[in-house]
């Protein structure tokens, strides 16, 4: 079908029968269907990176003084191997959050109505330019692409093996940590931008369909979490989306075969659909919806675009999609400089302007 109407083409009528659909769905039955969307209690939501332990202060100072006056009610606290876990201190990513760092924080939260939701990128995400995070490094039988020296010459991220019957143990035991430490009731997998999947250079992965390998991680962890720890689960949702489909691009869809697993997990995962360009449509909202997910539209620091973003989001909202999430995709501190109005990076302030602007639409 592509190949004879064009691919624009498809995506155009793609996006248009998902968005018409739901329109239809919210618009007609659906004085009862708006209500309820109306009622409950739409996440106002941002994307924190944890900052250093002597930037933690700064940041709590900016949750009292800024993000909840303002009516921020869940914040996504990005820690990776930002903390001193006990089960593997080999892990540890000094200068790293303690046990104290991490309840004091979820103690604020809970004293401002914040639901503080701690993440730990799964799978993905595993170096950044010519670092290469501890896990790969303390455990290189744990690597997709072992033939790749650490410096990660010519890649973007490196990812683990979902194979690998011994890693869930260790990861599962980081997960724990956390969840203990911020006492929280959901938990963030990350899973975006998995580009290393179904490697040739896994003995494992090798020649095996990527949509089963990624389902395979993400009813791993929902196993762990949702059915022995009895919390939520959040993700990013942009290896569900193909690309052939949707249009946005092989960052926020997947053109390398995951994009299957949507209809391999469980419809009980909240999916963080992120995207930060301006854009007339974004189907993946409808879509995820259509699916069975519930879903967290999120923009970033382009204050037009993440505007863009929520109306749409909004305008073909069912009771499936809970609300906005800000990224803001720099260091904590840095951020909460911006919000309070000190010296700040341009892409801290940028971010800071546009979770405001945002804020005041939702």
């Amino acid at each position: 079908m592509a190949r004879k109407l064009g691919r624009r083409r498809v995506i155009a009528m793609t996006a248009g029968l998902l968005a018409g659909t739901l329109v239809a769905e919210v618009g007609t039955a659906p004085q009862e269907e708006r209500e309820r969307v109306e009622k409950r209690q739409i996440w106002r939501a941002v994307h924190i990176l944890a900052p250093n332990p002597d930037g933690l202060p700064l940041l709590k100072r900016a949750i009292e003084e800024q993000l909840a006056p303002m009516g921020v009610n869940v914040i996504v606290f990005e820690v990776n191997y930002k903390f001193a876990y006990r089960s593997h201190p080999e892990l540890r990513m000094e200068p790293a959050l303690k046990d104290d760092d991490a309840r004091s924080l979820a103690q604020l939260c809970r004293q401002l109505k914040i639901r503080l939701i701690p993440e730990f990128n799964c799978l993905g995400h595993q170096s950044w330019g010519k670092t290469t995070f501890p896990l790969l490094v303390k455990y290189r039988e744990f690597d997709e692409t072992p033939n790749i020296p650490l410096d990660n010459p010519g890649i973007y991220c490196r990812s683990w093996c979902p194979l690998h019957p011994k890693v869930n143990e260790v990861v599962f035991a980081l997960m724990d940590e956390l969840l203990d430490a911020f006492q929280s009731d959901a938990f963030h997998v990350g899973m975006d931008e998995v580009f290393l999947i179904a490697s040739e250079q896994c003995p494992r992965c090798k020649g095996k369909d990527p949509a089963e390998l990624f389902a395979k991680a993400v009813n791993d962890y929902h196993e762990h979490l949702v059915k022995k720890r009895g919390v939520e689960m959040l993700m990013w949702g942009d290896r569900l989306l193909d690309d052939e489909q949707m249009g946005y691009g092989k960052w926020e869809a997947s053109q390398n075969g995951t994009a299957p697993a949507i209809d391999k997990i469980p419809k009980d995962i909240i999916i963080c659909d992120w995207h930060y360009g301006l854009r007339k449509e974004y189907p993946s909202i409808p879509y995820f919806q259509q699916k069975g997910f519930r879903v967290v539209s999120a923009s970033w620091k382009d204050e037009q675009a993440a505007l863009a973003f929520l109306s749409y989001s909004r305008k073909v909202a069912t009771d499936k999609w809970l609300g906005h999430m800000c990224t803001t995709w720099v260091d904590g501190a840095d951020f909460a400089k911006a919000m309070l109005g000190m010296e700040a990076s341009e892409t801290a302030k940028q971010a800071a302007k546009t979770l405001k602007a945002c804020l005041a639409q939702i």
